[in-house]
């Protein structure tokens, strides 16, 4: 889950020379020389295009409209750049964020209002887990701007900054881009912003700005020099010296690594601090794929009462735990049941350090402070030597007697067996958060699900933006009825992308992850034909194949034809199951996720 692209502080030049060069602790984006180009070359469009396909990005997801249709034009000619048509702008938002979690940043390009206001949930998800999205919307004309018109794609105000201010909080950056002369500078800052914060940026451009040359736009952007956040030296080192005397003296300290340390790239670090410390080493949910499941250490994900079999009680039990970049909102904490306690916890932020209840040590990066430590912890491996002698193996789900209705457990049994190097798992929102958090990641396997937004549906959009950012993998796709049933259009999409994930559609009836919290009629929904769907989808355009399966050997057959003789296509698996065959650990968690939500009023 690392990222390559657009870090300020670790950087590595990917395979086709785009990427991130540190020199000097420097990260500079791209090594190419100014170079002059022709005039018709020399436009606002062209420089906006030059600046994406230098920092990282070969693919754009847009929905075309009335004001983006000339700047789409000149993005389409810079020849490093593909348009990835959509069917609509929540999913090339949500393609857009998918493709930043492989390539390191993403882009969108929608039209004024209708397409901003419909993108921007997508946004605010990207923002939620720290994905640096560049949404660009094309822009009213620039001479309509303080005259008091009404426009179309409005509210029917003469006002157009609505749709600005809806993304002020879900963006670290705005530009709104309606004169040339500072295009440059705005349009830079707010890709460089996105960048250093990890955050989406919105651009508006001016529908009838793009295709102008100017002479800010003549010549080759310079690449962009981002200087690295700086660790305060004397905090790092009174940060480093109070943890190392906390966790030296504990007799069975864990370590568990959290989201955030995807934003502050410092997986390497904890790593390698877990070689050096002996600590048994978890991570949490919405972390896992951020540390190698088979390092020697790990012993699976911390999540409250629905943690992997036997990490709870090593966790909860320790007298000293290290988080690296946790996130403790209602859903990690399951309700917030957590058996922690904050005296025994180091929490490591991206750029801060609190010691249990004692001192808190500010700029202090996340990778610098692992790195330190790694030098003054002492080994202690016995947190790792209790879950290695109460460790019993999983067991195998019953075996299905022939005919026998195919269950949740057999099919994810099955799908652990297709996973490799070569592979990654998306994990929709719903049971297969639950189901995929049990899934044993070999190394270099891809592992992607959005904890923190929770947004139904997000996991159709994310596929195509990944599996179109990380060609060398193979995407698996566990999506349930309900969340489909809000963003399949784009299914569509991937084929037109000649893409070749596999999409097993889980089809019980509902939404079942509501079913556990809170259940009503609203939680059921209409039946569909799901593979005849794709099938009209498919429309003999592309490769895709699709099949229909109740029953275990029918899912094998499936899975050998689309792991053999349809591995060169889109292939679509709807499972049927029955609408209670849920994940145990779903069970747990919606029932003390609906006891936080239902929790009274307290006395006024």
């Amino acid at each position: 889950m690392d990222t390559k692209i657009g870090a300020v502080d670790e950087c590595t030049r990917t395979v086709d020379g785009v990427g991130c060069i540190p020199q000097n602790g420097v990260c500079i984006v791209q090594d190419s020389h100014p170079t002059p180009i022709t005039t018709a070359e020399a436009t606002l469009g062209r420089h906006l295009a030059r600046r994406l396909v230098q920092i990282g990005v070969t693919d754009v997801f847009s929905v075309p409209g009335d004001f983006n249709l000339t700047l789409l034009d000149h993005l389409i000619a810079e020849p490093g750049l593909t348009n990835v048509g959509c069917c609509n702008e929540l999913n090339a938002g949500y393609a857009a964020e998918g493709y930043a979690r492989s390539r390191g940043v993403g882009a969108c390009v929608v039209t004024f209002t209708v397409g901003g206001l419909s993108v921007i949930n997508a946004i605010a998800g990207a923002y939620s887990e720290n994905l640096p999205v560049i949404c660009i919307v094309g822009g009213p004309n620039s001479n309509d701007y303080g005259t008091n018109r009404i426009l179309h794609h409005t509210i029917g105000l003469p006002d157009f900054s609505q749709e600005y201010r809806c993304f002020q909080t879900v963006t670290c950056f705005q530009a709104i881009v309606n004169n040339l002369e500072d295009a440059h500078e705005l349009i830079d800052t707010a890709i460089s912003t996105a960048l250093k914060e990890s955050k989406p940026v919105y651009i508006s451009i001016s529908c009838n700005l793009a295709g102008i040359p100017h002479p800010t736009f003549s010549r080759e952007p310079v690449p962009f020099s981002l200087a690295p956040k700086v660790t305060n030296q004397m905090g790092l080192e009174a940060a480093v010296e109070a943890a190392a005397e906390f966790l030296n003296k504990a007799v069975k300290p864990v370590m568990v690594a959290g989201p955030k340390m995807r934003v502050a790239k410092a997986s390497q670090a904890f790593v390698e601090l877990a070689d050096v410390c002996g600590y048994a080493t978890a991570v949490m949910p919405s972390a896992k794929g951020l540390v190698p499941e088979t390092h020697p250490h790990f012993i699976g994900t911390y999540w409250g009462a629905v943690s992997t079999s036997f990490c709870a009680e090593i966790v909860e039990s320790a007298d000293a735990y290290l988080f690296a970049g946790p996130i403790f909102n209602d859903y990690s904490s399951v309700g917030y049941s957590l058996l922690l306690k904050k005296e025994k916890a180091i929490i490591v932020q991206p750029d801060r350090v609190a010691i249990a209840n004692g001192p808190v040590f500010g700029c202090v990066m996340m990778k610098d402070f692992l790195k330190a430590l790694s030098k003054r912890i002492k080994k202690n491996s016995a947190s790792y030597e209790n879950y290695h002698r109460i460790y019993v193996p999983d067991g195998q789900p019953l075996k299905c007697e022939p005919k026998e209705p195919l269950r949740v457990n057999v099919l994810f049994k099955h799908i652990q067996q297709m996973l490799s190097t070569d592979t990654a798992v998306i994990a929709e929102t719903g049971d297969s958060w639950f189901n995929c958090q049990k899934l044993k990641l070999p190394e270099g396997c891809g592992y992607e699900f959005q904890m923190q937004y929770g947004s139904i549906g997000w996991s159709v959009g994310a596929t195509l933006g990944y599996a179109q950012a990380a060609k060398d993998k193979r995407v698996i796709a566990c999506i349930g009825d309900g969340s489909f049933q809000m963003t399949a259009q784009d299914v569509s999409t991937m084929l037109r992308c000649k893409q070749k994930s596999i999409i097993f559609l889980i089809n019980n009836g509902g939404y079942t992850i509501e079913v556990e919290i809170h259940d009503g009629p609203y939680n059921v929904i209409k039946n569909w034909n799901y593979t005849a769907l794709v099938d009209a989808i498919y429309n003999g355009e592309g490769k895709c194949w699709t099949a229909k399966v109740f029953h275990e050997e029918e899912l094998i057959n499936a899975i050998e034809t689309a792991t053999g003789a349809k591995k060169d296509c889109l292939c679509f698996i709807e499972v049927i199951v029955h609408k209670d065959d849920t994940s145990k650990e779903l069970l747990e968690w919606g029932s003390r996720v609906c006891a936080a939500n239902s929790r009274p009023p307290n006395p006024q």
